[in-house]
């Protein structure tokens, strides 16, 4: 072979190496792993897990081709939620979306290196998640759900739907919920200004439940505030039939509660930002790093409220609110 010949094959060879590598790279089959605080069978969290899927392949990842997708359900459940997250990142995953504050702090005690995207999570800096919105900085970044003013505004709503409401309790669970600090200064700015009274009620098992929302029927002018926890969205069914039974007015941080049965929530798009949460994804599996993509706060919120329930509790709700919200339940 002659010299001229050999480098030119030589060259060539070196020039198609590093094409191969990045076609390979391109399309061999990725992992997401993904790490839910709800149970497998609530509908609502299926319908989350599907925007996932759909945003996911309208950017071109389909499942079972380029793309394999594990779920993991916690149900609300601490314990499970530590088991999975391990379970995730040995799997070595190229990315893991993790939903709720309380599911991200499991899944960051895993891994420091493997990317993570959060949804439905409050206070990412306060929570130790990120640095700062813009740059968050290690492995984790995503969408931030709640704003520390919401706890205001539920105050305000239920007191405006509700108004002879005097005192509120909290019903949150620590274990699966958002850290209440994150809330209570506006809570009590805004209960104050209102003239009711604030008490917490920590529940750990279902069989607590009732006597918190007892407690508040004993008297007149009791009202609830049922705080985002994963707790609480497993246990809901018996939340709204408890508030009813004992006739006692309660905000939610959902919208699927009024929706259930509920009286009245104002929340953000939960659904919403799995489906932003797929152009996270995107980039990262494209080779950018979680901590170059800043975390992103929710703008849209919801306020849904269900006209039957009110009536039910004796309620005349104001046309002026009825006017507001985004969804009205009939």
């Amino acid at each position: 072979m002659r010299r001229r010949e050999f480098l030119t094959l030589i060259g060539g060879t070196a020039t198609a190496w590093p094409l191969a590598a990045h076609s390979q790279q391109r399309d061999r089959m990725r992992l997401i792993g993904v790490l839910m605080s709800y149970a497998e069978s609530d509908p609502v969290a299926q319908s989350e897990v599907a925007a996932l899927r759909g945003g996911l392949a309208k950017l071109g990842w389909t499942e079972g081709s380029n793309v394999r997708i594990e779920v993991r359900w916690s149900a609300g459940d601490a314990d499970k939620e530590r088991t999975f997250a391990k379970e995730l990142v040995d799997l070595r995953p190229d990315t893991i979306l993790g939903q709720t504050t309380a599911v991200t702090h499991a899944l960051a005690r895993e891994t420091r290196t493997i990317p993570i995207v959060f949804v439905n999570l409050s206070d990412p800096i306060g929570s130790g998640f990120a640095a700062s919105l813009a740059r968050p900085g290690a492995n984790l970044t995503g969408f931030t759900d709640e704003s520390n003013e919401l706890g205001g505004k539920w105050v305000q709503l239920l007191k405006e739907i509700a108004p002879r409401t005097l005192r509120v309790t909290l019903l949150l669970n620590p274990a699966s919920g958002a850290p209440l600090q994150f809330f209570m200064p506006s809570i009590q700015a805004a209960a104050s200004s209102f003239g009711v009274e604030v008490s917490t009620a920590s529940v750990h098992t279902k069989d607590e439940i009732e006597g918190v929302i007892a407690k508040q029927a004993r008297d007149l002018g009791g009202g609830l505030i049922v705080m985002p926890a994963a707790f609480n969205v497993t246990n809901r069914d018996l939340i709204i039939a408890l508030a009813a039974r004992y006739s006692v007015p309660a905000i939610y941080f959902n919208g699927f509660f009024p929706k259930s049965g509920g009286l009245i929530s104002y929340s953000a798009d939960f659904a919403e930002q799995f489906r932003q949460a797929t152009g996270y994804i995107d980039r990262i599996l494209k080779g950018e790093k979680p901590s170059d993509l800043p975390v992103q706060a929710s703008t849209k919120y919801q306020l849904v409220i269900n006209l039957k329930t009110a009536k039910a509790l004796g309620l005349t709700v104001p046309q002026a609110l009825q006017a507001s919200a985004d969804e009205v339940i009939e």
